[in-house]
Parts: C-alpha cells; structure tokens; sequence
C-alpha cells in the first residue's frame, strides 16, 4: 500500500547510520575487549600492605619502597564474561598507581624520621645577648686596627733602617714610618748614619698619613721646629729678654737665630741701625714684638730690650726718682732712666688743679708711686696724690711732699697692697 511506505509526517527524519566495514574475508569483526579494574580489591590490597607504627624504625630503604609489593589479581572481562590473570595487566596497574610526593608525606613512617631534629627545633633559640661578649676585649680589637699615626700627632719609636735618602722608624705601626733626609733635624745633616745609628729612639711628628702601603711620613725637623714656638710664645707671655746672634741682614733690617727659628730685627728697632751691615756675627739683647706660630712671624726689638730689661725692676708700690719730660694736657711724662712713665692730671693732686704748668715744669725732678705696670704695652702709671697728707697738699708745700716722700710712700704702700689681696 502507498499509505504503508509514505513516512510519518509527525515524526522528524532520523539521520541514518553507515554500516559498520566490513573485514576483508568475509567474516564480521569480533567485538572490542573491555578492561574492568577492581577498586575495591586493590584498596583493600593497600591497606594490607600499609605498614604499621612499629615498622617506624626500618631503614631509609625501606621508606622508599612502593606499597605495592605483591602482584595483584586482575579481572578482565572478555566477550566471554570470563577472568583472566595476566601479568601485562598487573605491570599496567602498578605503572598507573606510582607512589607520589603526597603519598610519601603522607605515611606514617615518614612524618616522623628525624626525632632529634625535631626536638632541637622546639627549644628556644638564643638570642644575641646570651652568648659570650666582652666590651673592653672589643675595644682594644679595634684600638688594634686603627691606624697609628695621624698628621700632627707625637709618636716614639727605634731606627730600624737607614738609606741614603733618609731613614725608616718603627712607631708600632704595621708599617715602619719614614723620614726623608731633609726632615731629620733644622741644620744641615752630612752623614745620617752617625747622627741615627740602628736601635736609636727618638720622638717625631707624624706630617703625612700612610699611604697604600701603610707608611708614614715623619719628621724630627718638624717636632722641633714646634717645640721651639712653644718656648718663644711663653718666653713672649713672661717678657723676657733674650741674647741673638746676628746672621744676616738685608734692607729693612738684620736677621738672628731664635731657638732653630728665623727671628727679624727692624732697622728701626736697632740701636744703632744706620750701620746694621756691621752687626752680622754680633750677639745683641733683644724683647718680643710680634710672635705668630701661624704665619711663622717672630719680629724681635733691641730698643724695647732695654725698656723690658728696666720693668723687671719696676714692681707696683715702688717709689722712683724721674725727670719731666713733657706737659701734655692729659699729664705729665716723666723720664724713669731707659723707661718713660705717665703723670696722669687725676693722680697729681686730691685737691683742684687750674694749670699743670703751675705745678711741676719741664725737666724738673720729681718723686713718685708706680702703681700700673704692662710690659707688654710699656706703659707705667704713676701716682703723686697718695704722697699728700690734707688734700691739695701738693698745690702748696710741694718741697715739703717731696722731702718727706719715702716716709710717706711707706704709708701709701700699705694702702696699695691691700687694694690688691
């Protein structure tokens, strides 16, 4: 019938399936083999073999066997529905169930293989204040290291080697210091084997730090040439006066000796300084001007020698015999043999005075008190008003002051020492 063929109009068109091919031969191809694995049966395998806590204590080979041990039954079920045990199956399993990181961190027996370390990781660890530490030893550790010999330091040591060019020095260093020829002393030094002989100490004055080898450069030149400022600035604070030699001269004036240091007298500054050529070898007495370590300035004075030479035998409260020189409207200037001092107007009198000329006139003597002395500005003050008895005693019965002045001057003298305790 037609109506049989014709297809379901309700129902969609089912693709159609191609026939399987067909094997050469003309019979059909047998079905595919399905592989069944029991899970069950190899984990309880596993557990069985899973070691137990006692097993703790095997070796480190041991660790590291596969729990699978054993071959393993495997069923396979073929078209039949039989099982079959074949050792291809059993090597297949134990390639695809290897042991992994997880299982070995994971066994019991490797939790746990080192109790000792451990045990040592539970105890606190120690800080840096409980071990040993000693500050002075520390101390000197680095006392040790620092390098010796800094630029201007004083430093002792023993001659150790002598070259032509100059001489080396053990200072306690890691290296020996080294003083070239020309820094062995302020003269001139011909034969430096004689002057230093081997195992000499002596004192010299680091002038340069160590170099890459760890030498320093020193000097005894430069010790005394600073030992010798040192004597100059306190002999200048004190005044004194020194004999020179003269060495030299040239247009300003003539040169001398000082302790090793150049010393300058200005023409001016001499006695006789229109023939300064002619004191060269003479030794002269000379006082400080200027002394400057800084700009190595020592200027020396023969004049004020002999104005230094006169206050040291000046002293306050002394009462001096001296000569008017000069009226100034301030005073009078008084000639004190060698030294000149000052009659201020305020020391003359208590009383009121209306002219200087009226009192004392040029070249007339007087007696009077020293009661200011500077050496250094070569200044002295005198005093005539502690002398009078009633104030303005002086205005009128002068002769008399002067006659009775060293009685009286015993009295002002007291006064003078109290005021300065």
């Amino acid at each position: 019938m037609a109506g049989t063929n014709s297809s379901q109009p309700n129902q969609p068109n089912q693709p159609k399936r191609p026939n399987p091919p067909r094997v050469s031969g003309g019979s059909d191809r047998k079905p595919l083999q399905v592989m069944h694995i029991s899970r069950k049966e190899e984990k309880d395998q596993i557990e069985k073999n899973s070691p137990s806590p006692s097993e703790n204590q095997q070796t480190s080979e041991s660790l590291l066997e596969p729990p699978f041990e054993k071959t393993k039954e495997v069923s396979i079920a073929n078209d039949s529905g039989s099982k079959i045990s074949d050792e291809s199956s059993t090597q297949a399993i134990n390639s695809s169930h290897e042991m992994t990181m997880e299982d070995v961190i994971g066994s019991s027996r490797y939790k746990e293989p080192f109790p000792e370390f451990e045990k040592n990781n539970s105890q606190e660890q120690r800080s840096v204040d409980d071990f040993d530490f000693d500050e002075d030893e520390f101390l000197a550790a680095l006392n040790e290291n620092e390098p010796i010999g800094n630029t201007g330091e004083i430093a002792k040591g023993k001659v150790i080697e002598i070259e032509s060019d100059g001489i080396y020095v053990d200072i306690g260093g890691k290296a020996p210091g080294f003083m070239p020829k020309n820094e062995c002393g302020l003269g001139v030094i011909t034969n430096l084997k004689e002057k230093f002989p081997k195992g000499l100490h002596l004192e010299v004055l680091v002038t340069r730090e160590q170099n890459a080898e760890g030498i320093v450069t020193i000097s005894c030149r430069a010790l005394e040439l600073r030992k010798s400022w040192e004597k100059v600035i306190e002999m200048e604070k004190e005044s004194k006066v020194i004999k020179v030699k003269i060495t030299g001269y040239n247009r300003g004036g003539v040169t001398c000796d000082v302790e090793g240091l150049r010393g300058f007298i200005p023409r001016s500054q001499l006695e006789d300084g229109a023939n300064h050529e002619s004191l060269v070898g003479k030794v002269l007495g000379v006082a400080f001007l200027e002394v400057n370590s800084l700009n190595r300035k020592l200027v020396l004075s023969e004049k004020r020698a002999a104005t230094v030479s006169r206050f040291s035998e000046l002293k306050i409260g002394q009462l001096v015999l001296g000569k008017i020189t000069a009226i100034k409207p301030y005073g009078f200037f008084v000639d004190l043999v060698g030294v000149s001092g000052l009659l201020h107007h305020s020391m003359i009198t208590n009383g009121s005075i209306r002219s200087l000329r009226e009192i004392f006139k040029t070249g007339e003597e007087i007696k009077a008190l020293i009661t200011e002395l500077d050496p250094k500005r070569g200044r002295i003050s005198l005093n005539t008003a502690l002398l009078e008895g009633p104030p303005g005693e002086i205005l009128v019965e002068k002769e008399k002051v002067m006659n009775e002045a060293e009685e009286r001057a015993k009295k002002a003298q007291s006064i003078l020492s109290k005021k300065e305790d």
